[in-house]
């Protein structure tokens, strides 16, 4: 039986065509889904990080009604709350060691710069209660630092930033409502 050299080229023909066939149709069942990315210089974007959410300070509980400002001791932070019993502004403060009784009080006494008791600089004094004949208030130091006071020596300012106090002064005017919290 003699074969033709063109039928066996041609049978060779088919049958690699058919090999190249299975062979593709096998790569194209675990290729990429998208072959442009797989391939692509720039690297996939990769979504932002969500943002961590602020933390929030709500205001305590029964700290009264109406405007004031209501200042937590064992929190050292200050709330001021307008008429409809929103908190307009809230900060974290550095209390010295001699503290207000707890309990409503009013503010009785401001001044815009001075000399603090541990003579700083200060400004925006809102003073609203005495403790052991020692005068209680709000006051930023000038140089806007905000360090602890020393322990051996009465102190009874409650520091804040610069921004903070300057609010304080805007808000709480002579007479204006101190709920001090445990």
């Amino acid at each position: 039986m003699a074969i033709k050299a063109g039928t066996l080229v041609s049978g060779l023909t088919a049958a690699a065509m058919v090999v190249i066939a299975v062979l593709a149709a096998q790569a194209s069942g675990s290729a990429p889904k998208t072959p442009a990315a797989a391939h692509s210089a720039t690297p996939p974007k990769k979504s932002a990080p969500a943002k961590p959410k602020p933390k929030t300070y709500p205001l305590p509980l029964h700290s009264g009604i109406g405007k004031r400002v209501v200042y937590s001791i064992a929190a050292k932070r200050v709330w001021l709350v307008d008429d409809g019993n929103k908190v307009v502004r809230t900060y974290a403060v550095v209390a010295g060691n001699v503290a207000p009784s707890k309990g409503l009080h009013h503010v009785f006494f401001r001044r815009a710069t001075g000399t603090g008791g541990d003579g700083k600089q200060v400004e925006h004094t809102v003073l609203f209660a005495m403790t052991g004949g020692v005068n209680v208030g709000f006051s930023a130091a000038v140089d806007g630092s905000l360090t602890k006071p020393d322990p051996a020596k009465q102190n009874a300012a409650i520091r804040a930033t610069r921004a903070d106090t300057a609010a304080m002064w805007q808000f709480a005017t002579v007479g204006s409502a101190i709920n001090v919290l445990p």
